[in-house]
Parts: structure tokens; sequence; C-alpha cells
């Protein structure tokens, strides 16, 4: 009887992970497609673009308001870049090169280096730090074929990178408010999450005093608020130990995304110098961090999470309108102006298809709302509102229609 049970189980979970593959949804929503032309290079269609720009925003929203900087480094640069930075002895067989002018050139794998491109370009003083770059990074990574999945594991993704140069007196705090921001973000889509220090690795970069220095600082901050983690020995990244997160989906599935790193490393690598009070020279301290982890990876958690259904603010289209007839066109397209230029994404199924049909199709498009219009409904200047889930709602002035969606 308990195999019984535990095979039902098993089959159950599976059915439920099968109905939520990201790759399915992607197909039958119209999200995004693969092509042998670039594997592991996802093209993304119309209605991705929207769910990816609306992730985006959100980030960029919330990043302006804890004081970030947003900026854009190239996504190749020279081979001698990646041999300072020590990403050429620690990962050059995942990386891709190319030679232009009898100069060798590299696909960068991380955005790091080019953020300490940046904070060199000027003299700087004490009192500009700390200073909190943040960046939509383009990065490639050599991934074996046969581990391409979908948008979980690619070769060109996007990371949401930042990396804030501190004052040795501001990591923990620093450290304390990137963690803040971390939970702020998940818990808009819902995510609890668990926490995990990794520690040096065997092929670490810099002294054995430095990374103890920056474990302590990281265990610091775990520890003041109280929140639990599982250590990780040995799993840190070559310049410096890190805090990684891993969000809980729907079905319970554990996700690594989040990451919070400190280095000593590289500002010495690339000779980062501020001018402190004491009118001397002093490297900062660099916390290299990303929330999504990647854009592309995040979306596919996203879609699995939400099993395409997302909330009005993600979704591609947030309302369809559904007149019944040639004759409620003319106020159709009118409620579908009005919608625009409020900033919803709606659009007007003027199909010559049966009522049914269309109401049928918004559904299994999840569409947040559709709004159906008729003959009472022209007269009345209402629509008839259904909303995905709840069904129904019967007629409301558009007025109401509208604060639904507030």
């Amino acid at each position: 009887m308990y195999k019984n049970f535990r095979r039902r189980f098993n089959m159950s979970i599976q059915s439920k992970e099968e109905q939520r593959n990201h790759r399915k949804l992607g197909q039958e929503l119209e999200l995004f497609m693969a092509s042998e032309e670039a594997p592991g290079m996802p093209f993304y269609l119309p209605n991705g673009m929207i769910l990816r720009n609306a992730l985006e925003d959100y980030w960029r929203d919330e990043h302006r308001k804890a004081n970030y900087k947003e900026i854009k480094t190239p996504i190749m640069m020279k081979q001698e870049l990646w041999e300072t930075s020590g990403h050429w002895d620690h990962y050059q067989d995942n990386m891709y090169f190319s030679e232009v002018d009898n100069q060798k050139y590299a696909l960068k794998p991380m955005n790091c280096p080019g953020s300490m491109l940046i904070f060199n370009h000027k003299r700087r003083s004490y009192r500009e730090l700390p200073i909190r770059y943040a960046e939509l990074g383009l990065v490639h990574r050599h991934e074996l074929s046969g581990s391409l999945n979908g948008l979980l594991r690619v070769r060109a993704f996007t990371q949401d990178d930042a990396h804030l140069f501190v004052r040795e007196d501001q990591i923990e705090t620093e450290i304390d408010r990137v963690l803040d921001l971390i939970h702020e973000m998940y818990s808009k889509f819902g995510f609890d999450y668990e926490v995990e220090l990794s520690t040096r690795p065997e092929n670490f970069m810099g002294s054995i005093e430095l990374w103890d220095q920056a474990e302590r600082s990281l265990e610091n901050v775990l520890e003041q608020r109280g929140m639990p983690y599982t250590l990780n020995e040995g799993d840190g990244a070559f310049y410096g130990p890190k805090i990684d997160f891993h969000i809980l989906d729907s079905l319970g599935r554990s996700w690594q995304c989040g990451t919070v790193q400190l280095d000593f490393q590289m500002p010495e690598k690339f000779n980062c110098q501020y001018i402190g009070e004491d009118n001397s020279l002093h490297h900062p301290i660099i916390i290299h961090r990303a929330i999504f982890g990647s854009i592309e990876r995040f979306l596919a958690i996203l879609i699995e999470h939400y099993e395409g259904a997302f909330p009005l603010w993600l979704a591609p289209e947030q309302i369809r309108i559904l007149p019944i007839a040639d004759a409620h066109l003319d106020y159709a397209f009118e409620v579908k102006r009005i919608l625009t230029e409020k900033g919803y994404r709606a659009e007007v199924d003027d199909r010559s298809e049966k009522f049914g049909y269309k109401v049928r199709e918004a559904a299994k498009a999840k569409i947040p709302f559709a709004w159906v219009i008729g003959d009472k409904e022209v007269e009345n200047q209402a629509v008839s509102v259904r909303k995905r889930k709840e069904g129904d709602l019967g007629q409301l002035s558009f007025e109401s229609a509208l604060e639904l969606l507030e």
C-alpha cells in the first residue's frame, strides 16, 4: 500500500511539473523560442519581451529607490583584462574568444571587470563611498550542448549584477542593505527562501587572512539579522566568500538565484583606489551582488511558479476586449485606446469567430481580465468583466472596471 501511495504521489508531482514546464508554456504563450542557428541563446517573442521588460522595469525602480546607479559595459574586451581579473586562470574553459586586428578578445562571462574600469575612470574620495553600480549585463558562458535546458541553462544570459565599492567600515551596513533589498524583491513574487554561506574554495585567490576577515563579515550580518543559514564549506567564488539565496516556488522546489559576494582581491588586481580621510590611497572592498541571478533563469522560474498565469503587472496581455458582434467594434477600440493611454496592455479580439470560442481562447492564454462588450455595454458605456479564476463579475461601469486593475 505504501509503495502504491508513493508511486501515485510521485506521478502527481511529475504531472504538476509537466503542466508548469516553462518550455511548454513558453511555446503555448508565445514567450520565447530556440533555434539551431544559436544553440543555448534564446530568442524572445513579442509576449516574452513584454514580460521581460516588466521584470526589468521593476528591477530598475527598486534599484533607483535603493540609490544604485545603472551602468552598461561592453560584452567583448581584451584578453589581458581577463588575465588581470583572474578569470583567465579560473574560467577560460567556459569562455568564448575572438581575434580582431591581431588582438585577442573574449566575450565577458561576468560583468565585474567592466565595473572596475568605470570606478577607475576618475580619482575617488572616501566621501563618495559607497558607490553602488548596477548593470543588466549580457554575458556568455560555454555550456555543454547536452546540459542546455530552455531558459534555465543557456549560453547567453543577462545577469542582474551590482558592484558596490565600499570602505572597510561600511561592509556590514551595506551587506545588510543588500539583504533588505533581496527580501523586498523576492516578497514581490511571494517567494520564501533559504540562505547558504559558502566559504573559501581550494582554488582561492589572495591571502587566508583576508578570506577569514571576509567570512567573518558575512557571518556577522547573518547572525545580527537572526537569519538562519546553512554552511557550504569550500564553495565560495575564487575571489571571495558568498551568501547564496535559494528561493522556493509554488511547488516547494528550490532554485539558487541571488548571491552576495565579498571581494578584497579584485580591487587590488585592478588597482582601484580612493583618497582616504588621512589623504592616503586605499583600496575599496567590493560587494558583488545579484538578486534574480540571471533574467533568463528567473523568467523560467516565474513561468513555472505561476504556471503561466502571471499577476496583472507582469502579464504580457492584461485585458482582452471581446466584442460580441461587429456592431460593437467601434466602442471596443475606443475602450482599448483609453486603456492604452492609461498604460495598460489591452487587445481587441476582432476575429470573425464565435463568441464562445473567443472566451475560451482568452482563458487558454491565461489573460487576467476579459472585458465583454455587447448592446447593453455600448448603451451604458460599460463593460462586462470576466476575471481569471473568478469568472463572470457582471456588468460594471467603465470607471468601476478600471478600479479592479489598480
